[in-house]
């Protein structure tokens, strides 16, 4: 098993399992000594042109939003086409899903390895096993929803959810994201300067995972006891796409100029950040940059409770995880998907998370 870290735990103290470059070194949790960039703004872009335009307007999008992305891995983008409303009511079930299902319910669903996802509930705390965290956390990948797909048998929504009312709430959120997972990686790998369709196969009918996260209300005892609402950590996806949330929180780290930057995105807008995977292929043109939810600066924000529902872009455990043609001398070897995530998560989970495919 990983050990157990201390409020004060640094990130390099669990570097053995990353599988990527990452030579900044941070708490897990906030910390008074902590440096914030008020002046950085990270990019914000109309992805319209790039979805609706001509050549010319999509060659514009990408040199842009690579741009973004090289400078700190995050942008946020705006004319994605997803009605704020859908984002409204799944901040509802959100809330439903959390607040009055109870725990021996809950646990039922005690997140466990799907593939490569870890695939369940997280109770408050234990989101990790490194640092304790003040959220609550479900994950569902594409196994867990009616939507085409490999499978073997029929879809059973009461093997993944407490209620099976809950599965077409989310899966309404699947199915509005999933047309824009390839016009997104298509616009990064142009930017790059690569083949803008190279995982268009990768990518189509591909493995994600949904996350719902709930942030209660802390109390004055949890807002003493240094733990952070989501610990620092970089994803281990593609790129991940979170829908901005009206409650302040999410920091990211800023590895030029050493510190952090507080995201206050629009409402309705969506944040994208490039993870592990990205930061492979790329060979380290994308960073997986790190972030975290903190305590809200307002006061009246930390006494309401918060709730996110990013989805992170994988691909199926079976495909190969190479540096993309015409970037250079490769800093990585070819690596199976599914030994690549389970590696990395196992930081969070467990050593015996990972699967050897040797």
């Amino acid at each position: 098993m990983t050990p157990s870290a201390a409020p004060g735990a640094l990130n390099q103290d669990f570097n053995r399992f990353d599988q990527v470059r990452k030579a900044h070194t941070y708490r897990l949790a906030e910390h008074d000594d902590d440096v914030f960039d008020d002046d950085y703004q990270i990019a914000t872009l109309d992805i319209a042109p790039f979805l609706h335009g001509d050549a010319r307007d999509r060659a514009r999008f990408a040199a842009d939003f690579a741009g973004a992305l090289e400078e700190i891995g995050f942008a946020v983008l705006v004319g994605h086409g997803v009605d704020p409303a859908l984002y409204d009511a799944v901040e509802e079930s959100v809330l439903d899903l959390f607040t009055s299902t109870p725990l021996e319910d809950k646990m039922r669903f005690r997140a466990a390895r799907h593939g490569s996802v870890a695939q369940g509930y997280f109770p408050i705390e234990e989101t990790s096993e490194i640092h304790p965290d003040l959220v609550e956390g479900w994950v569902w990948c594409r196994r867990a929803f009616d939507i085409p797909q490999q499978r073997n048998g029929p879809f059973r929504a009461e093997d993944y959810w407490p209620r099976a009312e809950y599965e077409p709430q989310f899966r309404r959120l699947a199915v509005a994201h999933e047309p824009l997972f390839k016009p997104i990686a298509q616009a990064m790998f142009q930017g790059l300067g690569c083949d803008p369709h190279i995982y268009d196969g990768k990518l189509t009918g591909t493995n994600f995972g949904l996350r719902a996260n709930y942030y209660p209300r802390m109390s004055a005892e949890q807002d003493r006891s240094g733990a952070g609402r989501l610990l620092g950590h970089e994803d281990v996806d593609l790129f991940t796409i979170l829908p901005a949330t009206r409650a302040e929180g999410l920091q990211v780290w800023n590895h030029r100029s050493r510190a952090w930057v507080r995201l206050n995105a629009p409402y309705g807008s969506i944040i994208i950040n490039t993870g592990d995977y990205m930061q492979r292929i790329s060979n380290d043109r994308f960073p997986s940059t790190t972030h975290r939810v903190g305590k809200p600066r307002d006061a009246s924000h930390r006494a309401a409770p918060r709730v996110s529902f990013p989805v992170a872009v994988y691909v199926w455990e079976n495909e190969m995880l190479e540096v993309l043609p015409g970037l250079g001398e490769p800093k990585y070897p070819p690596i199976k998907a599914i030994a690549f995530h389970t590696r990395s998560t196992s930081k969070f989970y467990g050593e015996d998370y990972a699967v050897d495919t040797a």
